[in-house]
């Protein structure tokens, strides 16, 4: 069975807000990118359904639902709604589509715990928002769908679900909602004191959570390293019955909103090692404010699942996309890099395994009392 696309055309043209980090495309980049390179064949893509309010409160509160629709209704906020539940802030702001979007983020996941009931593996691009809290809006998330997707699976009646993110930010609303769970083993890898500043190396969640917070500039050479001795030997302990990667692109090296090291090889090798892992594999989106960095990351990660690569040069109706992309930033970290828009792979950024990383590692390890590292199959060619 050949890989799902979920995506939806209400990510064209939405926007938090021209002073948003979200104001980029992102999602719409992606479809344009995998038609543009004929890379789904009849029958892959689904449009992502929206969710209905009561299939949202199986997590999230129906007052904050309620509060959520009333203000994209009136494009504005009341105190409580600002308050309660953060909404109208700078984070997280009035803009048309602020229910309708993410609600089809999380119809979009919901619809993948269903394909995948019998096995399979789906692309969202448009999930992730794992910041999300059960009555409030968090860190541009105002709706939890990894949170969604997970409960979407144990509905399914598996008692071993993997949640895997490698987002630059701490999966903190997931951990919150579901880390002390039995059935859920919930493994963040991300920038340490960077917002929202939980996910320290000793918490647990209360349960199978296992937190590695790592320092500035980490490299592909170090999440090789985290993939081989930490998230592969904790998958192969609990042998999930599905597996959740939150596939979040600000960890890339050319993303404004943190400072670690990674080339999108780093993703499509995560991708593939995990994909092994469980017979249901589902890929989420999540962070990413580059808007070159973001849309050929996501569309890399689908062109691995289905066993695809671009090659060094893209064909002129890719390029074109990634031509017509533009955003706000200014200063010489941010100019167009030619391989911007020319190609899907980053040239690799290799580099030594830090001592700190290793011996988080190692500290993690020892607490879950995890076996050997698990050897990696080459990844995909790259630039």
């Amino acid at each position: 069975m050949k890989p799902i696309f979920i995506g939806s055309e209400i990510y064209r043209g939405s926007s938090y807000g021209a002073a948003h980090p979200l104001h980029i495309p992102r999602v719409s980049t992606v479809m344009d990118l995998v038609r543009a390179l004929r890379w789904l064949a009849p029958g892959q893509y689904r449009t992502s359904p929206r969710a209905k309010p009561a299939a949202l409160t199986v997590f999230h509160s129906p007052d904050y639902i309620a509060a959520l629709q009333r203000a994209e209704a009136a494009q504005a906020v009341d105190e409580v709604a600002f308050k309660r539940h953060t909404l109208g802030t700078t984070a997280n702001p009035v803009f048309p589509e602020m229910f309708r979007r993410p609600a089809t983020g999380a119809g979009g996941v919901m619809l993948a715990a269903e394909l995948v009931a019998e096995g399979g593996v789906v692309h969202v691009p448009g999930g992730g928002t794992h910041h999300a809290m059960a009555d409030r809006a968090n860190g541009f998330c105002y709706l939890n769908d990894p949170v969604l997707c997970l409960m979407a699976l144990r509905r399914l009646r598996l008692t071993r679900i993997a949640y895997v993110d490698i987002d630059a930010h701490h999966a903190d609303g997931v951990e919150a909602a579901l880390g002390g769970d039995d059935d859920m083993l919930l493994v963040s890898v991300h920038e340490e004191n960077r917002w929202p500043y939980t996910g320290k190396l000793e918490d647990t969640g209360g349960g199978r959570s296992y937190n590695l917070p790592v320092p500035r500039g980490f490299n592909d050479t170090e999440m090789t390293y985290v993939l081989r001795h930490l998230i592969l030997p904790l998958l192969e302990r609990f042998q999930p019955q599905a597996v959740v990667l939150q596939c979040g692109s600000d960890a890339i090296l050319e993303d404004p909103l943190s400072r670690l090291a990674l080339s999108n090889n780093a993703h499509a090798e995560a991708a593939l090692a995990l994909r092994d892992f469980s017979p249901r594999f589902i890929v989420l989106g999540g962070g990413g404010y580059n808007p070159w960095s973001v849309g050929r990351c996501w569309t890399r990660v689908w062109g691995a699942l289905n066993g695809l690569d671009a090659g060094p040069d893209l064909p002129d109706a890719a390029q074109e996309i990634l031509r017509g992309l533009s955003w706000n930033r200014r200063g010489p970290a941010w100019q167009v890099q030619p391989h911007w828009t020319t190609t899907l792979n980053d040239p690799p950024r290799p580099g030594p395994v830090r001592a700190e990383i290793a011996e988080r590692v190692d500290f993690l390890r020892q607490r879950a009392g995890s076996g050997r590292a698990v050897h990696l199959a080459p990844a995909p060619a790259r630039a």
